[in-house]
């Protein structure tokens, strides 16, 4: 390898009062006019490949395609990508670090010194545990829900615990100190790192799609798979399309009672409408002025649902007056400020701008949001709150679909009666049986908790109540949260209604609600009522939030609590009253509608820096439980066969120094026929593990009592659960099924139905390769690796689809799974396929012969062909390919370098 060949620029970063902060890789040193009018997004990019330039694994000409994006960004060059650190999520960083577990066990038994692997940069692991809510409504929530997922998840904490001292440049950030992506914004966020007195821009990915909140920062960050991450932990530059960038202009200012999940919810449709898939988005403008770095966390945080690879906020005076309130010290804030301002980092808007340039261009004037929610069952589902009711009732009119439910006239206004624990009770369509306060996008952001304890305290003083049968709770991101909920005397009102504090994890939002009261659940199910969860988070995907809640809604925190005084979607809250207060008198929304001023006032007094700083000393300290945990000394761990949490996977068996090699599909059974937007929710185990379902199975067979399954998240670390859970999605529509719902498929030659996994194993074990068919945006929604790694153990060789997801589409790559694309105007049924064919795929035997995005020819048996294209995008990734995977290509290489 070579010296860094721009060693000529790296200059001396002064300090205000004398002395030094220590030697950067100066842009401007360059002389280059081109840069100067760069996205600051693309700068980050191009710090980081001079930074790590060295002619073997990021190259000058990498550089000075990064320094021309005007002209190489339209032409999707290649480019290298090492981000300053990587951030897991536990119920990803399980998989991560079992797999570092096993590439260990793989190098030594190949002869090589097991110890080199290690993270080469560092490493970020939030054990933001799940929190199942079954103990809502109730003052010892927390406290309970804590020592329930300890009693669970012991083995997989003491797990984590192995890891953080096996290897080296890892911090774990033990359970309930927060949900990660709020823990990387209020603590782990650097915005520039000083390393050894090398200064650098902070960048980071992470195992979650989510992690691009921490744009908000001005820290340039997106998801990608596990996979993908533990490539990057072990020194592997990432492969990327040098990336569009959409300039995103804000002008104006939001007007009275207009929330930040209202603006989200507007810039979600906007960019999902202008299309900005595998771009960046960019924000400018001079209405960032009036933006909180909160709400710009919680714009950037739902850019998985527009579609962006992230929604960048660059660094300015509001960036640095958060990161002094979040408890970062003057010197580490003056050092972040001098670093940028003499990189052309910074964005000042006291100067006069230089004009930059973007790929495309969109404006949108705050003063023209309006309150709203999105769905019943897609985030960028956009529905204006005054035009809510209309909606909600041509939903139930429309054919099932996603803005459809196909209610007869005859039964939209049947009501359905039953009893709550002897109190008479009744339910009807959209009646609201959960609302959850919940830890994704919105709670860090002050202004919507405050404004929604606000609302409670207004609906409480009026005697306003929520129904009993309704399922409220609330989970905030940080323990912060709840120190200025107390600290405004607000949280007795949220708890007078239901919304006590359960946790600092996932929860209802990835379908951790827990059971709905028995007389509820009977109620909907036996009269096929269409019930409502409002939720304030970022994903309402068909079957993710529970199976008897159809119609999903997300909202902002006060409008949770309204719509669950409210107890139904179907209201118009301008014309109806919400409820009847103690004295007799009609109450509406507007009622108990806090001003911005309001929200304003008690934030200023209520959100202080002394929080934040006391939160997070817990990292530090740990807590009781998690201190007390057992953990072995050994680096090599022992795998226990009986474990049904942590399992050795067997992605090295029988790996030798040899690659496999290149290799195409042969008469290939169709597995599963899709049609569009088939989410990760609907391929990769998530939430419940059903009485029934396979994995249930296998853990009844090895003496695991029903009320201890736990989730498909906390069993990660097990592949042959995680397996027999992949496409278990009891909401999974597959054509092979004639319109039939549910996790079951056809076995083409017998015709028998089987559940997936019963399909899949039967398959392999008569030697016969299986490929899926799919329609657009196959694998969109959450980044899990398990969505890929499933496949894989089932057996799948290929996907076919109209399109991919950006993540998944590596992820499947990166598991050794071929992904191609019908050519434009073609999918499967368009071409006559029904899935009973068997299909066998062209590829040459050697890598060399392929070219990344190149047509393929299809045979199915029945004598029909067609072309498809590869969507192997990058060298690196046909290099994957070739190695049979992406982890077997990073143990060669180490391999290879140290020997």
């Amino acid at each position: 390898m070579a010296a860094n060949a721009f060693e000529s620029i790296l200059t001396t970063l002064p300090k205000p009062g004398g002395g030094e902060y220590g030697k950067y890789y100066s842009l401007p040193a360059l002389n280059d006019p081109r840069i100067d009018k760069l996205p600051y997004s693309i700068r980050i990019l191009l710090e980081s490949a001079i930074r790590n330039c060295d002619e073997f694994q990021v190259t000058k000409r990498d550089v000075e395609k990064i320094v021309d994006w005007v002209n190489s960004a339209p032409k999707q060059v290649e480019i290298p990508f090492k981000p300053a650190r990587v951030l897991l999520q536990d119920f990803t960083g399980v998989p991560a670090v079992v797999d570092l577990a096993c590439m260990r066990d793989a190098m030594s038994k190949l002869g090589s010194d097991s110890n080199k692997i290690n993270p080469l940069v560092p490493v970020d692991l939030v054990i933001d545990h799940s929190v199942q809510v079954d103990v809502a409504r109730s003052e010892n929530a927390v406290q309970a829900n804590m020592e329930l997922e300890f009693s669970r998840n012991k083995e997989r904490f003491a797990f984590l615990r192995w890891g953080s001292s096996a290897f080296h440049n890892m911090l774990v950030v033990p359970p309930g100190s927060g949900i990660v992506h709020q823990v990387n914004l209020e603590y782990l966020g650097r915005v520039v790192f000083n390393s050894g007195g090398l200064l650098y821009p902070d960048s980071v990915v992470g195992t979650d799609s989510h992690t691009t909140m921490i744009d908000g920062l001005g820290v340039a960050g997106w998801g990608v798979g596990g996979i993908e991450a533990e490539a990057a932990m072990l020194g592997q530059p990432m492969s990327m399309v040098l990336p569009g960038v959409v300039g995103f202009k804000l002008t104006g200012k939001l007007k009275n009672g207009v929330t930040a999940t209202d603006l989200v919810l507007t810039v979600t449709q906007m960019l999902r409408k202008h299309g900005v898939v595998g771009k960046f988005v960019e924000f400018y403008g001079e209405g960032m002025s009036e933006l909180s770095l909160a709400d710009r966390a919680t714009i950037a945080n739902m850019s998985p649902e527009y579609g962006a690879t992230m929604g960048f906020f660059p660094v300015d005076h509001v960036t640095l007056q958060y990161l002094k309130l979040t408890g970062r010290s003057d010197e580490t804030v003056s050092m972040i400020e001098s670093y940028l301002r003499a990189n052309n980092m910074f964005v000042d808007y006291s100067q006069p701008q230089i004009e930059r340039v973007y790929s495309s261009y969109l404006e949108l004037s705050l003063e023209d949001v309006e309150p709203c929610v999105s769905g019943p069952k897609r985030p960028h589902d956009r529905v204006v709150l005054k035009e809510m009711k209309a909606d909600w009732h041509s939903c139930l009119d429309s054919k099932v679909g996603f803005k459809g439910f196909a209610i007869p006239k005859e039964s939209q206004n049947k009501v359905v009666e039953f009893s709550f624990h002897g109190i008479p009770a009744k339910v009807k369509h959209g009646d609201v049986v959960i609302a959850a306060i919940t830890s994704c996008t919105n709670t860090s952001n002050p202004s919507v908790m405050l404004g929604a304890a606000l609302v409670a305290k207004k609906a409480c003083d009026l005697g306003l109540e929520v129904k009993p049968w309704i399922k409220t709770s609330l989970a905030p991101g940080s323990g912060v949260v709840t120190k200025y909920l107390q600290k405004s005397g607000l949280q007795p009102y949220l708890n007078q209604l239901g919304f006590h504090i359960v946790g600092y994890g996932c929860t209802t939002c990835i379908g951790n609600s827990g059971d709905l009261d028995e007389s509820v659940a009977a109620a909907i199910s036996e009269n096929d009522v269409v019930a409502a969860a409002v939720l304030s988070g970022n994903r309402n995907f068909e079957g993710r939030v529970h199976p008897l809640t159809r119609a999903n809604y997300l909202a902002s925190p006060p409008l949770v609590v309204a719509y669950a005084l409210a107890g139904t979607v179907d209201i118009d809250f301008e014309t109806e009253p919400i409820g009847t207060g103690k004295d007799g008198k009609e109450v509406f929304c507007k009622d108990i509608w806090p001003s911005s001023e309001e929200i304003a006032a008690v934030v200023q007094s209520s959100v202080l820096p002394d929080m934040f700083k006391a939160t997070y000393e817990a990292i530090t300290n740990g807590n009781p439980m998690w201190n007390q945990l057992s953990v072995p000394l050994s680096t090599l761990y022992t795998w226990d066969p009986k474990s049904t949490y942590i399992h050795e996977p067997p992605y090295f068996k029988d790996m030798t120094m040899d690659p496999p090699g290149a290799h195409g599909v042969k008469d290939a059974y169709c597995l599963l026929n899709f049609g569009d937007s088939i989410t990760t929710d609907h391929i990769s185990p998530a939430g419940s593990i059903h009485k029934d379902s396979p994995a249930a199975k296998y853990l009844m067979e090895r003496g695991v009592d029903r009320r201890d399954f736990n989730s498909y998240g906390s069993r990660r670390g097990n592949d042959e659960v995680m397996a027999r859970g992949t496409f278990a999605n009891i909401r999974l529509v597959n054509k092979l099924l004639k319109g039939e719902t549910g996790p079951k498929t056809i076995h083409i030659p017998t015709g028998e139905k089987l559940s997936v996994f019963d399909a899949a194993m039967r398959y392999k074990n008569e030697g016969q390769e299986t490929i899926i068919l799919a329609g657009a945006e196959y694998g969109s929604g959450s980044s899990r690796d398990w969505a890929a790694k499933g496949p894989m153990l089932l057996g799948v060789k290929a996907v076919i689809a109209k399109s991919f997801e950006r993540i998944h589409r590596s992820n499947l790559v990166g598991m050794g799974i071929i992904p191609l694309c019908f050519k434009a105007g073609e999918d499967a049924e368009t071409l006559g396929l029904t899935g009973h064919e068997r299909y066998s795929i062209d590829l040459p035997s050697s890598v060399a012969e392929i070219k990344p995005g190149q047509d393929v020819t299809v045979v199915a048996d029945n004598g029909k062909s067609f072309t498809c294209t590869l969507r192997f995008d990058t060298e690196v990734e046909l290099a994957y390919f070739n190695h049979g995977g992406i982890l077997q290509y990073v143990i060669r290489n180490l391999i290879n370098q140290r020997s």
